[in-house]
Order: C-alpha cells, then sequence, then structure tokens
C-alpha cells in the first residue's frame, strides 16, 4: 500500500455525563427503531441492506460501512453493500473465510475493534480497491442468521477512533437486525423463486409435448430458462457424434459473434468435458479457465460464470446445456438440480422428435408399400407380365421422370380408375 503517514495516537474519550450518555441512548433506540422499520417494510435483500449501510453511517459518524454475506458454498464473503455504494464491486469483491479481518471475523465468530493503523494488523488484506483499505479504525463483527454465520458487518473511520463499549454492543445489536432481514429477504426471495421455477417448468413441459418444430422448442426452453435462472446467455449444443463436435442450435443471446461460435471438440472445452464425465461442471470465471476457449469473447459479452449440465436420454449424452451469469456466481445444488431437469426436458424434447420422425418414415413406407403392391396388380393383369416385370416398369417411370414409387404406383392406380368409367 506504500508509506503511511505517522499520525497521533487516539486521544482516549472522557468519561460522559449522565445527560450524554442517555441522549446517546436515544439515538441508539432511534437508529434502531429506524432499521427495523426498514427491514419490516421491504423484503428486497437489496434495497434493505442498502438503507441499513446509509443509518448506520448516518448515526455512528462512521467514514464507511461495508456487509459481506458468505456464499452458498460457506467457503467465502462476497460484498453485498457499501456506503459510497461501489456499484461495479459489489458482488466483486470475494473473500476467503479465515482471508484478512473480515475473513477472520467470519472463520472465528469473533468481533475485531482496531483504534488505528488498520492495515499494521497481521489479519489485515488490502483489495486495492476499495478505499476504505486506507482507513485508520476498524470495526467488524460477525452477522448471525438462527445461530449460523451468514456474513460479517464492518464500520471504519479515516481518523484514528476508540470504539466504546456502547458502539460495540450497538453494532452488534445491529448485526443482529441485519442477520433477521437477510433471513427474511432471502425466504422471500426463495418464495417467489418457487413460484416461477414451478411456473416455467409448467411451460417448458407444455411446450416439449407440443407440436412445434424442434428448432422452435429449443430457442423456447433457452429463453424461459434465461430467465429463471438469471442468466446473461443461456445456449443448447448438441452433440453429433461422427464429428465429435458441440454445435450450438438454440441460444436466446442477440449477439451473431456469439450464435456463430466455432463448434467445440469434445475434450477440448468446458461443454466437452460435460459430455465426457456426464454430469454438471461449473466454472466460477471462464475468462480465466485454462479449458474455456473462449475468453477473448467471453470478456466482450461481459460472461462471467458457467454452469453446464448434460441432455440424456437412456443414459447417452445427446448435447449440453450451458448457462452464463454476468457476475461471479457460486451456482446452488438446487440450481443446478434445476438445470438438469431442464437438460432433461430438452432430450425429450430431442427424442420425441426422432421418434415423431421414425414413425411418420414407417408410415410412409407403409403406404409406398400399399400403393406399389396394388399399381403392380394392375400392370400385371393389364400388361400379363410377371410381378418382377411390373415392379421394374414402375422402378423404371420412377426414376425417368424423378418421381418416388409411390407417386408412380399412386399414377398407375389413377389411370385404372379412370379407364374404368
Amino acid at each position: 500500500m506504500g508509506s503511511v503517514p505517522v499520525k497521533k495516537k487516539p486521544t482516549p474519550k472522557k468519561p460522559v455525563s449522565t445527560k450524554t450518555a442517555l441522549l446517546e441512548k436515544t439515538r441508539d433506540l432511534e437508529l434502531l427503531q429506524r432499521i427495523t422499520d426498514s427491514i419490516s417494510s421491504n423484503l428486497e435483500l437489496d434495497i434493505v441492506l442498502k438503507e441499513i449501510v446509509a443509518l448506520v453511517v448516518e448515526k455512528t459518524n462512521a467514514d464507511a460501512c461495508l456487509i459481506y454475506l458468505i456464499n452458498e458454498h460457506k467457503d467465502a464473503l462476497v460484498l453485498q453493500a457499501s456506503k459510497i455504494p461501489h456499484p461495479k464491486l459489489i458482488g466483486q469483491i470475494r473473500v476467503e473465510m479465515g482471508e484478512g479481518i473480515t475473513g477472520w471475523v467470519a472463520r472465528e465468530k469473533r468481533q475485531v475493534s482496531i483504534a488505528e493503523n488498520a492495515w499494521e494488523d497481521p489479519r489485515f488484506k488490502s483489495f486495492q480497491h476499495l478505499p476504505e483499505d486506507a482507513y485508520e479504525a476498524f470495526l467488524s463483527v460477525p452477522i448471525f442468521s438462527k445461530g449460523d454465520i451468514i456474513g460479517v458487518l464492518n464500520i471504519q473511520y479515516e481518523k484514528p477512533h476508540i470504539h466504546t463499549n456502547g458502539e460495540v454492543a450497538l453494532l452488534s445489536t445491529i448485526s443482529q437486525q441485519v442477520g433477521n432481514a437477510i433471513g427474511n429477504a432471502r425466504l422471500y426471495d426463495e418464495m417467489k423463486k418457487k413460484a416461477m421455477q414451478i411456473d416455467t417448468l409448467s411451460r417448458m413441459s407444455s411446450t416439449v409435448t407440443s407440436d412445434r418444430y424442434i428448432e422452435e422448442i429449443l430457442n423456447l426452453i433457452v429463453s424461459m430458462t434465461a430467465g429463471m435462472m438469471n442468466s446473461m446467455i443461456c445456449s443448447i449444443m448438441l452433440l453429433d457424434k461422427k464429428q465429435g463436435e458441440l454445435k450450438i442450435v438454440a441460444t436466446q443471446s442477440l449477439s451473431e459473434e456469439y450464435r456463430r461460435k466455432a463448434n467445440v471438440k469434445v475434450g477440448e472445452s468446458i461443454s466437452g468435458k460435460t459430455v465426457i464425465e456426464k454430469k454438471p461442471i461449473t466454472v466460477l470465471d471462464v475468462t480465466t479457465d485454462p479449458l474455456y476457449r473462449f475468453s477473448t469473447l467471453a470478456k466482450k459479452e461481459r460472461i462471467v460464470s458457467l454452469l453446464s449440465v448434460p441432455m440424456m436420454i437412456k443414459n447417452q449424452v445427446v448435447g449440453v446445456l450451458n448457462s452464463y451469469t454476468s457476475e461471479k456466481h457460486d451456482f446452488t445444488k438446487e440450481e443446478i438440480n434445476l438445470m438438469q431437469v431442464v437438460a432433461n426436458q430438452a432430450a425429450v424434447a430431442m427424442e420425441n422428435t426422432t421418434l415423431s420422425k421414425q414413425s411418420s418414415a414407417l408410415q410412409e413406407a407403409l403406404e409406398t408399400r400399399k400403393a406399389v403392391e396394388r399399381a403392380k396388380g394392375i400392370l400385371m393383369k393389364q400388361g400379363k407380365i410377371s410381378e418382377e416385370e411390373a415392379f421394374r416398369l414402375i422402378q423404371r417411370q420412377s426414376m425417368n421422370n424423378r418421381k418416388t414409387m409411390r407417386e408412380v404406383a399412386e399414377a398407375v392406380i389413377l389411370t385404372s380408375k379412370i379407364s374404368r368409367l
């Protein structure tokens, strides 16, 4: 971080009078009430966290307030709200469990209070993107929900600052409220997501069993999946077993460059690896993954995390369904399972189309055979020729006139009917 000027140590605060203490308690209660009102009036997590950060900074006179939440895999914390805020960094700053002061608080489930020179603490880690890294004082408390650690709440000061027992107690109480707010918001989001998933899967099931063309069905599937998964890009790639390649056949992306993306060889890409292993594969950042072949395109299209799941029919992979996000995202088991259900739906659509084509071909062959047999009988009777000669005559007419055997046979039958009139 470079040299930091030596600053005076914070002067311990003088004991406050009873009147001042009462005023501070009143302000604390007012802050807690306003946070409670904010939580009860809104169930959208991002909005609640943003309002809490603003209230904390306003009432504590802190220069910064940041809230980190633990991801689904419980191995890292992600910045979810901050004072300024940092719009490009929300959801992007990632702290491993035990990393930096924030990671240490999450791992140890204990608060940390530093009055000055926070960067000198052995647990400190600079992220360079955050101006708060240069701040002097640091107070960090864990956030709990139903007894489980779910995040960390930090307040920071540009100048040295001694955190009083009252300030520490206040921030701990706020963190409890934040934990309750997050629990309620996540429950609300889960309910909304479940309702949307049920509706989407229902509509998808109707689409798969409809009489639409397979191209239309697959494009509808990727569009619905993108909405359900909040995907930046969703695509279906089908497997050409002879060529050993995967080709994009459907995507909701408007990018022509992505649509024209080259086929990928099985075994030479993440999607190809999904085919070989026959199981879902997740990638946190495709722009840095050596197995992903199109990192330049990914940066241009602003796609980051990838979930790739196999489309299976009778334990055979026929393609893959891919979902890309615009930000780093740890896909949950539920999201992976949901995508697998969708991929299986797409595979069913493919199988239904194949069976339908086979059935149509079988029906066509049967109708052709009936017509040819009837035409042969007419020619044998009219020309007094053998069955083999009658068949060759129909075959020769088919080749000379570039007509199908069925068309020639039906013409013979029609001519015979007219001659009897």
